[in-house]
């Protein structure tokens, strides 16, 4: 092979490397764009509607919002930050959250829903205008916050699993 040949194919195989490499970041960084036009779960369906009942955004802002007019009309004491903490920390903000390994669950009562209410005691401390559904989020949050507040004061005393 003459060795004007050699350079060529070093600087053609550098070349097509470089585009290779060009081409597969702008596709990585062009992927969380594409796969964000096309994310139906934050798109509000006929079967998920974009506000509760009562107008607040059918979310977890929402729902923490919802829960905190109704404590304010029972008198139940609680804050936005304490509600939110303890939803992230028992449930990641997930309404469907069920418990099955804890010693409730082992007992057959496993802990549900946003605050992992066991059923006795969203019983217990249900508050009337919410629904009777463990899983309703304003009605979970609501039940635990009644709960908090009989057994810790609020629900702001609560940090850890209660």
């Amino acid at each position: 092979m003459p060795a004007a040949a050699q350079p060529r194919r070093v600087r053609t195989n550098r070349l097509i490397r470089t585009l290779a490499v060009a081409g597969t970041g702008a596709a990585v960084l062009a992927l969380p764009l594409i796969g964000a036009t096309g994310a139906s779960a934050a798109t509000p369906t006929a079967t998920t509607p974009s506000t509760t009942l009562a107008g607040y955004p059918n979310n977890l802002d929402g729902w923490i919002r919802e829960s905190l007019a109704i404590m304010a009309q029972k008198g139940i004491p609680g804050t936005y930050n304490g509600i939110y903490r303890n939803v992230i920390r028992e449930s990641s903000g997930n309404p469907l959250a069920i418990n099955l390994w804890d010693s409730n669950a082992a007992k057959g009562i496993p802990s549900k829903g946003l605050l992992q209410v066991i059923d006795p005691t969203f019983k217990a401390y249900h508050v009337a205008g919410t629904s009777y559904n463990i899983y309703d989020p304003v009605a979970n949050i609501t039940a635990a916050c009644n709960y908090a507040a009989a057994r810790y004061g609020s629900i702001d005393n609560v940090f850890g699993a209660y």
